[in-house]
């Protein structure tokens, strides 16, 4: 139908114009050859013999019609001769302007036909394309309701679950979702249904949108893709609107696969007091909830979201029936760093020193996107060396990189400053090397990186990492460690020559010990109890502040609890390194010839030095 009209238009649009063109040809009058060009100085000449008995003027004044006496006519082109007309008068010459010539009246009727038509024919081609929506460039402004899903029937995104590494409980949560579209009968016949949402839940940089397009290249069902900040416009309804239109799209590919990626844009808890959402976005999650799971089914369709922040959404969206099935995607542990880092290196050409078994043990709490970061700055190091091949020690170098930020080894540092860096480093590292049950020294440098005018690498535990579970006796091991720096400086350079450079420590320091008294119950005084409730409500999320849920007692008893952790902590660094002053003066001098010493130089040593080894907890 919209095919016919538009042939219809095109063809009355052509008539007219071949009207208009014809009418303007026929009424163009014909020059006849036998007229007579004069000069212009020969038409003064004749006025002047009074030869002429009148002169036709053009309305533009640049041509001229002349009559001579004898009645015989010819032409002359004028010159912007200001007395031409005083001329013509002296002379008895006739004057007169030759009249505008009307248009032909087919020609005005078509002339006056054409805007008309045109207005009405592009009104109508507008209106026509508003209602197909955006389909064929249509006018974005007439289609704010439609969804931006993006739709592929055949999704070729180039990704598979071989592709995905680290993960492999989430794949496997995911592959049963990928199993079901492609064979439900399996499913269906022991009574089992297929979760109507999967919600992906975890850190940033886990790999969440990668599963995602992993799922789409394995199922080979119609795959719908959109953000949750595309529900919600400037105007009101806007959100709801689209997700309506969403689902009816996916009503009719279904069975097929939504996914809505950052989905707490959206699905925030509503009525969140301080911080709390508008009328509008609960508006769009109120349509989001129904479509889900609401007076009609929507059979066929799975939902799959990701979220970093599951403690925002809404109770309503979390129940069963909407998102069945929460998977977590967590940072990957020693095994899943291993097996993301030989993915990422499939397309880096590392030489035979490097090993990523040693590259996984050194980046425990690294996510997929941290380990594809790495083995990128490592290639750009190599890159801006001029090597063929990435080292071992860009790698390395790419590790820090990542951690700590890029090396400043042009800032001008004096001997002084050096020693007392080199010091400080060196009391971290002996303390974190001496005590017991506690992580062991990786890499002590005092090359300056970023704010840092010098660091020491730790290699956390892989079983306390996971399991989140850390003891007293490593919480104040953990404190000793980050009091040996400003230890080893006032030993060295006595009380009154200490620096502002063990800040950052001090603060560590103060907020362990607090956490283990108000958090963790481990104070004999005030005994396991959690103190200092969260005030409940969310602002952006997060808990606004907390309120004392205990009187000034024992407030001034948990201040007077964390100064006797914090002082435990700093006599047992001070014992450390007055026990060990040679190895502590040893280590410095070092790392003032190096600049770099790792687990090696460090075991080393220790090993031909004589250590005293003492009780410290």
């Amino acid at each position: 139908m919209n095919k016919r009209w538009r042939n219809v238009g095109l063809y009355v649009l052509a008539v007219i114009t071949v009207i208009f063109i014809g009418t303007s040809v026929f009424d163009k009058p014909s020059t006849e050859s036998s007229t007579k060009i004069l000069r212009y100085s020969d038409f003064i000449e004749a006025v002047q013999d009074k030869e002429i008995s009148r002169v036709l003027i053009s309305p533009d004044n640049a041509t001229a019609q002349v009559i001579e006496n004898d009645g015989s006519r010819s032409e002359v082109n004028l010159a912007p001769d200001k007395d031409l007309l005083k001329i013509l008068t002296e002379n008895n010459v006739d004057i007169a302007v030759t009249p505008t010539k009307l248009a032909n009246p087919w020609q005005q009727a078509v002339s006056s036909l054409i805007f008309p038509v045109l207005l009405i024919g592009g009104l109508f081609f507008l209106f026509r394309r508003s209602q197909n929506g955006n389909a064929g460039g249509g006018n974005p402004a007439m289609s704010f309701g439609k969804s931006k899903a993006r739709l592929q029937m055949e999704p070729s995104t180039q990704v598979t679950f071989s592709d995905v590494a680290g993960v492999e409980g989430a794949k496997l949560e995911l592959t049963e979702v990928v199993d079901f579209l492609k064979s439900p009968d399996r499913f269906t016949a022991v009574g089992a249904k297929i979760p109507k949402g999967v919600l992906l839940v975890g850190p940033p940089g886990t790999g969440k949108t990668l599963l995602a397009k992993a799922v789409a290249g394995e199922a080979g069902v119609p795959f719908f893709s959109i953000s949750g900040s595309e529900f919600v416009e400037m105007f009101v309804g806007v959100g709801a609107s689209r997700v309506r239109d969403l689902f009816e799209q996916a009503k009719k590919n279904a069975p097929c696969i939504v996914f809505i990626d950052e989905i707490d844009a959206v699905g925030r808890q509503r009525g969140a007091g301080m911080g709390g959402g508008n009328d509008e976005r609960e508006q769009t999650l109120n349509q989001l909830l129904t479509e889900m799971d609401g007076f009609e089914g929507n059979s066929g369709i799975i939902i799959v979201a990701a979220t970093n922040r599951p403690d925002v959404l809404d109770s309503a969206l979390m129940r069963p029936g909407r998102f069945d099935r929460q998977v977590t995607v967590d940072r990957p542990d020693y095994a899943g760093r291993l097996q993301i880092l030989n993915v990422h290196a499939k397309d880096k050409t590392l030489s035979k020193d490097v090993d990523l078994d040693k590259v996984a043990r050194r980046t425990p709490g690294f996510t997929g996107a941290d380990l594809a970061n790495l083995l990128n700055e490592a290639a750009i190091l190599a890159a801006r060396k001029d090597l063929d091949k990435v080292s071992n020690d860009e790698v390395g170098d790419a590790i820090e990189r990542v951690m700590a930020g890029p090396e400043k080894k042009d800032r001008v540092i004096s001997d002084k400053k050096k020693e007392l860096v080199a010091y400080h480093e060196a009391g971290h590292a002996l303390v974190g090397a001496l005590m017991p049950d506690y992580d062991p020294v990786a890499k002590v440098s005092i090359i300056p990186r970023g704010q840092a005018g010098g660091l020491t690498f730790f290699t956390p535990s892989e079983e306390r990492m996971e399991s989140g579970l850390y003891s007293r006796s490593y919480l104040q091991n953990q404190m000793a460690v980050a009091l040996g720096g400003r230890v080893a400086e006032e030993i060295v350079y006595g009380e009154e020559e200490v620096t502002t450079g063990a800040s950052n420590d001090l603060q560590q320091v103060a907020n362990v010990a607090r956490q283990m008294i108000t958090k963790f119950g481990m104070s004999d005084k005030i005994g396991p109890v959690a103190l200092g409730q969260s005030q409940g409500g969310m602002f952006l999320g997060r808990d606004m502040s907390s309120t004392r849920d205990f009187s000034e007692d024992t407030a001034a008893t948990i201040d007077v609890e964390v100064s006797e952790l914090v002082d435990v902590a700093y006599k047992r660094a001070t014992k450390v390194l007055s026990d060990n002053r040679s190895v502590l003066d040893e280590m410095a001098q070092m790392l003032i010839e190096r600049e770099t010493i790792d687990t090696e130089d460090i075991q080393d040593l220790l090993n031909r030095s004589e250590v005293v080894v003492a009780n410290y907890i």
